[in-house]
């Protein structure tokens, strides 16, 4: 781990999107000091330009944009570090289960997992929540039924390539419990992938997120980024600020995940490190 560490501090990019990452989690820690309040209260006169006592303006209403965008960078990391976290144990229990025993079992839970592939992720999502009504619960389950495929064909495939491997067969031989096999000895050494790719969804969910609250099928109580923009595209031409800085910030925010993701990739996979 302290060698992929060490190839992760040489990538900088990598280093760029962690810097990134860490300034907007700063904030988030920082928000209730710098905006106290509710990030839905008027404070001031509509529509006010970047500047001045508002350094991002104000909306239609004459809330803070600043604060809002503050708020909303709290929603977003919620929403797509727990629908991750989600996609992750529910693709690695049906992953493995198909890695690990084959047969019957794999070919029923990859057809379960290829039916759900199937279907635009975004549609499905806005099923979801449109079922379950709108709120951040809502969009955690949606987010992370829509992302857990990819998980399970790629934790599938390391189960599988793990289950020939000569420490397996030793494990098996000397007849370890099917637990013990998979949680201390084919988990562990799936680990550095499914941390990876998992990096990567969060990006995706943030995305998927926003474009929920745009369509208002977030939840109404509580601030995000893709409200703001949805709030805000009445009055593009004339009060812009409202909708590019939210989408200056979604657009960092993914653009560091994937950065990050990339770089802890090649860090982790050793197949890239043999290049």
């Amino acid at each position: 781990m302290g060698a992929g560490l060490a190839r992760f501090a040489r990538n900088r990019m990598a280093l760029f999107g962690a810097a990134i990452l860490l300034g907007l989690l700063l904030l988030v820690l920082a928000t209730p000091a710098l905006f106290p309040g509710d990030p839905f209260r008027l404070v001031g006169p509509a529509l006010q330009p970047p500047g001045g006592r508002f350094l991002l303006g104000t909306d239609t209403l004459g809330r803070d944009v600043a604060a809002q965008i503050a708020y909303g960078a709290r929603t977003s990391l919620l929403i797509g570090v727990g629908a991750t976290l989600g996609a992750i144990l529910f693709g690695v229990i049906v992953g493995g289960l198909a890695g690990y025993y084959r047969g019957a079992v794999e070919i029923v839970l990859m057809r379960v997992t290829e039916f759900f592939q199937t279907i635009p992720a975004f549609v499905l999502a806005i099923l979801i929540v449109a079922i379950l009504s709108p709120s951040v619960t809502s969009e955690i389950i949606a987010i992370a039924a829509v992302s857990w495929p990819g998980i399970a064909r790629l934790v599938r495939g390391e189960f599988a390539a793990l289950g020939g491997r000569e420490f397996i067969l030793a494990c098996t031989g000397l007849g370890a419990s099917d637990a013990r096999i998979i949680f201390r000895h084919m988990l562990p050494n799936c680990t550095a992938p499914i941390i990876a790719v998992g990096s990567l969804l969060i990006g995706t969910a943030i995305l998927i997120e926003a474009g929920l609250a745009f369509l208002g099928l977030g939840d109404p109580n509580v601030m995000s980024w893709g409200l703001i923009i949805s709030a805000g595209r009445a009055v593009l031409r004339s009060a812009w600020w409202i909708c590019t800085f939210p989408g200056i910030a979604i657009l960092l925010t993914v653009l560091a995940i994937n950065l990050v993701g990339d770089g802890l990739n090649e860090a982790l996979n050793p197949r890239l490190r043999e290049r």
